[in-house]
């Protein structure tokens, strides 16, 4: 780890996430472009605004939701500089890095410059890979940055309880994010951390196993809900800490459970469902970029029916 005098160590943006996650979820933004496919910074910087106003635990830009794949480097530094400044310390900013190590590196360095606090780091591109490389992968990262990392286990990359506890080891990796929803494994892991060791639960449409995910210890999630319907998401989120199941099985049968069915319909939904849906809720956020594509009018005219029902049910309107 690079020490810089001044910078918050590790331990420090720690206590802030944990901090942040027990008031609100986190909040992946997408990122805005207009409609020949370039970026559009006014349009980032609105959206962020309104989701930082809506009261999010932290705020992860150009991450997958955020549509970090597509991005090129002075797009990266344009959409976390932009989230910096709106942030303006009140919450933690985790930008999002990826590819293989040395391509990351370059990325954090962005990201660095444009002060963001924390990198979640995406899984690496295309391989397999066996344990050992995996934790080299994040040491080759950690090496390279001074900022503290969040491992992103998802798609290829699922690590051991031995490879937690390496990665765990590295004095600027301070947690994980879990996009396998095995909880036979989280809960392997969770008990092979040390303490103070963060985890996220970061599956699609986290809310629908959320509870599942804090019973075995992870009750903080990111919540794309949260991109277009903050109203939704945080009326979940108070639920889940009231214990209030009633709430909960209300939102998640007529709300949730019909989105992730609606999501399953096309890859990729996953992301332009919601880019699709802040549009409805008159968000400038653009389209997709390729290879995602935008929802077919039959899909489209579907969202809007379920999105209007998960408002109804929280008081609010499209």
């Amino acid at each position: 780890m690079i020490a810089v005098d001044g910078d918050p160590s590790p331990q420090q943006v720690a206590r802030r996430l944990r901090e942040g996650m027990t008031r609100g979820v986190l909040s992946f933004p997408l990122t805005a472009f207009h409609d020949d496919g370039s970026l559009d910074p006014d349009g980032f910087r609105a959206h962020v605004a309104g989701r930082l106003a809506a009261g999010p635990g932290a705020v992860f830009p150009a991450c997958g939701t955020g549509e970090f794949f597509s991005l090129d480097e002075e797009e990266y530094r344009t959409v976390v500089s932009i989230t910096v400044e709106e942030a303006a310390g009140r919450v933690p900013v985790v930008a999002g890095t990826g590819y293989g190590w040395a391509q990351a590196a370059r990325f954090a360095r962005i990201a660095e410059e444009a002060g963001a606090d924390a990198l979640l780091a995406l899984p690496h591109y295309l391989v397999e890979a066996p344990q050992a490389g995996l934790a080299a992968q994040l040491a080759q990262l950690a090496a390279r940055t001074r900022l503290p990392l969040i491992a992103y286990q998802r798609g290829q990359v699922a690590y051991g309880a031995e490879t937690l506890k390496r990665i765990a080891d590295i004095p600027n990796v301070i947690g994980l994010k879990d996009g396998h929803s095995d909880l036979d494994r989280l809960q392997r892991l969770t008990l092979a951390a040390p303490d103070g060791f963060l985890f996220f639960n970061g599956a699609a449409t986290a809310e629908i196993q959320a509870r599942a995910y804090a019973a075995v210890g992870v009750p903080a999630y990111s919540s794309a809900v949260h991109a277009f319907a903050p109203e939704i998401a945080g009326a979940f989120f108070t639920a889940l800490g009231d214990g209030d199941r009633g709430t909960m099985d209300e939102l998640l049968r007529e709300f949730y459970v019909p989105l992730v069915e609606l999501r399953d319909r096309t890859p990729g939904y996953a992301v332009s469902l919601v880019k699709a849906a802040a549009r409805l809720r008159g968000q400038r956020v653009g389209p997709v970029r390729a290879p995602l594509t935008d929802p077919a009018p039959a899909d489209l005219a579907d969202l809007k029916a379920l999105l209007t029902t998960g408002l109804d049910l929280v008081g609010a309107a499209l």
